[in-house]
Order: C-alpha cells, then sequence, then structure tokens
C-alpha cells in the first residue's frame, strides 16, 4: 500500500461529504441528486484528464446512490450509513487476497497509478509489511463504522466514517517513519547487492539483513583459488575472531562484492587487501548458489597461478599456506576446513587438469 493509492481513493469519497453537507441543507432526496451530480461530473474529470475509467469513483458513486435509495424507501439512513464499511470490506478483500493469494493485488494497482514498479526483495518486504498494518486499521475501522452507524449521532459517523480513518492511516505511517528513522544504524554499515540467481542486479540491503538468518537475500560474492607452479593450493587459516567458521581454513582469497563493483573488481581488491597479491590472471571456473543457515550467496569462483608467496593481512586472516591434493584430502570431513570450501573442493578444484599429475600428491 502506498500513498498514492491513499490519494486516489481520497477523490471517491468526496460524493459522500458532498451529500452529507446537501443533506443537512436541502434534505436526503436533493442530496442524493447533488451527490450523483458531483460523481458523475468527478468521473468524467478524471476520464478525460488521465483517459482511464477510475472504478473506484464510479462504484463509490454508485454504492451512494444505492444505499441512498434503500434509505429514502425505508425511512432509515442506516443502510447509508453503513456504506464506508461495505467499501472497506472490498478493500480488505483486495489487500487480503495479495498478502495470501498468487497475485498482489495491490501491486497491480499502484502500477495502474505509478507507472511499472521493479521492486527488489527489500521492497517487497517492506510493502507486505505495510499492507498487513492497513488490513488491521481496516478491519478496526469496520467495525467502528458499523457501531457509529447504528448506536451514534450522524456527527460522530461522519467523523468515524472519513476523518478517523485517515488519522489512522497518518498514525500508521508516521510510526512507519519513525521506525526507519531509528534504525540509522544501517546508514553507517556496509551494504552488500542483492541479486538474482543469474546475477543480475535487483537491489542491495546492509550486511546485518543479509546475515541475519531471516531474509536469505541472495548476494554476490567472490573466492580466487592460488596455486604455486608445484600444482599446491594456497589455503588461509580464518581468524579465531570471525563471528563464522572461526579457525577453520578456507578458500585462498573470498569476500563480498561492494555495491556498483563488478565482479572482477571484487576480485582484484579482496586479493589485494587479504594477500597483497597484484598482477594475477584470473582463470573463471563457474558460479554456483551456497546456502547455510545464515544467509544465501552467489559464488563467482575463480583460479589463478602465481610465483609469489602471498603476504597475509593479520587483521583479517590468522595463517597461509599452500597444501597439496593428498594433504587436503586427508583432512576432509574432519573440521579442518570449512564446509563451503570442501564443496567447492570437490565440485570445482580436482576437476583442474593439472591437478591429475602425480607430483601434486
Amino acid at each position: 500500500m502506498n500513498f498514492s493509492l491513499l490519494k486516489k481513493m481520497l477523490p471517491g469519497l468526496i460524493p459522500l461529504i458532498i451529500f452529507i453537507l446537501a443533506d443537512e441543507i436541502w434534505g436526503t432526496m436533493v442530496g442524493l441528486y447533488v451527490a450523483l451530480g458531483f460523481g458523475i461530473a468527478e468521473f468524467l474529470f478524471y476520464y478525460i484528464k488521465d483517459k482511464i475509467v477510475d472504478r473506484f469513483i464510479l462504484l463509490d458513486t454508485l454504492l451512494l446512490v444505492a444505499l441512498g435509495a434503500i434509505s429514502i424507501i425505508f425511512e432509515n439512513d442506516v443502510f447509508f450509513k453503513i456504506k464506508p464499511a461495505l467499501i472497506e470490506a472490498i478493500l480488505l478483500a483486495v489487500i487480503g487476497f495479495s498478502l495470501r493469494g498468487p497475485k498482489n493485488i495491490m501491486m497491480a494497482m499502484s502500477e495502474r497509478y505509478m507507472g511499472e514498479i521493479q521492486m527488489n526483495p527489500i521492497q517487497e518486504k517492506s510493502m507486505r509489511y505495510n499492507m498487513l498494518g492497513i488490513f488491521w486499521i481496516t478491519v478496526i475501522h469496520i467495525i467502528l463504522v458499523l457501531i457509529s452507524a447504528f448506536y451514534m449521532s450522524k456527527e460522530a459517523w461522519l467523523f468515524i466514517s472519513g476523518g478517523l480513518y485517515y488519522i489512522f492511516f497518518g498514525l500508521f505511517f508516521a510510526f512507519i517513519l519513525l521506525k526507519n528513522r531509528m534504525s540509522g544504524r544501517y546508514k553507517n554499515e556496509e551494504w552488500f547487492p542483492v541479486v538474482d540467481s543469474d546475477g543480475r542486479v535487483i537491489g542491495k540491503a546492509p550486511r546485518s539483513v543479509c546475515h541475519d538468518g531471516k531474509s536469505m537475500l541472495l548476494h554476490p560474492v567472490i573466492h580466487l583459488h592460488i596455486f604455486n607452479k608445484a600444482g599446491k593450493l594456497y589455503l588461509q587459516k580464518r581468524s579465531m575472531k570471525k563471528d563464522t567458521q572461526p579457525g577453520k581454513w578456507d578458500t585462498s582469497v573470498g569476500g563480498h562484492v561492494s555495491p556498483g563493483e563488478t565482479i572482477p573488481q571484487a576480485l582484484i581488491r579482496e586479493t589485494r587487501e587479504e594477500l597483497a597479491l597484484e598482477g594475477f590472471i584470473p582463470r573463471f571456473l563457474g558460479s554456483y548458489i551456497w546456502e547455510s543457515s545464515r544467509e544465501r550467496e552467489l559464488v563467482n569462483s575463480f583460479s589463478t597461478v602465481t610465483e609469489h608467496i602471498p603476504e597475509i593481512n593479520r587483521d583479517e586472516i590468522e595463517d597461509g599456506r599452500f597444501w597439496s591434493l593428498k594433504e587436503i584430502r586427508n583432512n576432509l570431513g574432519k573440521e579442518v576446513f570449512t564446509p563451503n570450501f570442501e564443496h567447492e573442493f570437490r565440485i570445482h578444484i580436482i576437476s583442474l587438469p593439472f591437478w591429475s599429475k602425480s607430483k601434486t600428491e
């Protein structure tokens, strides 16, 4: 639910306000004629201006006339007074279907007024949260409208059925704005691009959200496997200060891609930061999705061969050295390596041609 849609709902309520004013001055019958004339004029105005049939204004005006006529026939204005509750019940059904059904109808309605919308997962989650809040606001308001229609004065009903609804919305969105401002800690936090399974960037999110074990937002990382001329593979030992897999041996280089950064750029930056290695020629091995209890990563894996001995960054890495194929194989499944490295070793590393040579054993 968005502010644009709420503003679009307001014109549909104007015939109701016009009727109430005219009813006070000239009576119910005249009030109906005035409201009907205004509703038709408003419908034509938006049709000529926007070249669209505004079904909300049309539905609201027709319902106003129908319930107003019933009120005159039965000489009981309660039929007219429940009209806002009926309109909101329709809105409630649309929101409920959008939250639980196969298609988000509210998104489709937004597209009509705001153009084509591309939402990333963070925005979709925020929209669903807003819709859920509006759902319960509408439930409460419908109950209050029905109570005021049967048991309160016309003045009380007028306030509850009209202004109170927008007061509820104002308070709700003020709460959302306050909540967003209080969560300003994200402003100084590292952010990651959010991607789809093909690596296309669809948004971005703070590190804590990507690693909270709930959002499971897919974000890109790079891995580089560094070999020496003898065919041995360099591994780094993760610092004991790491919050995941501390003290285990891992890929030569691994790191997150920053927003606006390409995969090659991230590969060069991370290798320079972690091992002070530059001027290498990477070979792309492939990509895969790695999912743990905390996060989902799109891993872009590379290899390279170097004559230089890497210089580890002690702020990030506890130790580092070259391993032979035999040494790695003998330690698989013994909690020596990270699960991610063991997975990548099996799907990418062990199949490299030069590792089949006996000297690597």
